[in-house]
């Protein structure tokens, strides 16, 4: 989960753990709200490069 500061609700770290329980990524940044992906879009793409990092192989070709 990525929080943007112009989103209308930033849910709190100990919420979002709480709430999805196999979380594997949050990160709060200093630009965007609910259209990050129009407003900061190598932001948000930087952001869901990182988060899905951790699910991919190591040494996948693809």
């Amino acid at each position: 989960m990525t929080v943007f500061p112009g989103e209308i609700y930033q849910a709190p770290r100990s919420w979002t753990e709480r709430a999805y329980h196999k979380l594997i990524y949050y990160n709060r940044v200093d630009k965007g709200g609910h259209f990050a992906a129009w407003e900061v879009p190598d932001l948000f793409a930087s952001e869901l490069r990182a988060a899905f990092r951790s699910l991919r192989q190591v040494g996948s070709d693809e």
